[in-house]
């Protein structure tokens, strides 16, 4: 090993690790996309944004896109899965919040005895996806035409 690697190899595990944290920052996300025996999907309704979205939530340090999505569909919705989440995608939200990323999930087996207000979300529904909202988010609406085969795949959020 040469001069030069090792001044790198320091370099990067003390300084260099903090500026490509700052140059490279990311953030995650995940939602689910919860469908019932109809095929109809839930949707939430946050108090702070307008529109309808799929649960879910930013994932915290320390935790998995599936542990965070399972949090957030409890915190959420009151959502208890019976059955596996499946991976639908990983989706980047460049165009609006660069940096940001969002892995979405299906789930098709689960218990759901109604839905509470919270200080996040007023409202917990299941629509039939001829039947949107008007005000459903278009990504939203992106990922529920995938899912049922009726668009190609996008990586875009």
């Amino acid at each position: 090993m040469n001069t030069r690697h090792v001044i790198f190899g320091v370099f990067h595990k003390t300084l260099g690790r903090k500026y490509l944290r700052w140059k490279r920052s990311l953030t995650l996300g995940a939602r689910v996309a919860v469908i019932d025996d109809k095929n109809n999907f839930l949707l939430v309704k946050q108090s702070y944004a307008p529109g309808w979205l799929f649960p879910g939530g930013g994932v915290e340090f320390g935790e998995t896109c599936e542990q965070a999505a399972l949090r957030e569909l409890h915190e959420e919705a009151e959502v208890t899965p019976t059955g596996p989440l499946k991976l639908h995608g990983v989706f980047s939200n460049h165009a609006r919040f660069p940096g940001d990323h969002l892995v979405v999930y299906t789930l098709r087996e689960f218990t759901w005895s109604g839905f509470r207000p919270t200080s996040e979300i007023v409202e917990a529904r299941f629509f039939a996806p001829h039947e949107l909202p008007t005000d459903t988010m278009m990504s939203t609406r992106r990922r529920i035409d995938e899912i049922l085969g009726k668009a190609p795949m996008s990586l875009e959020w």
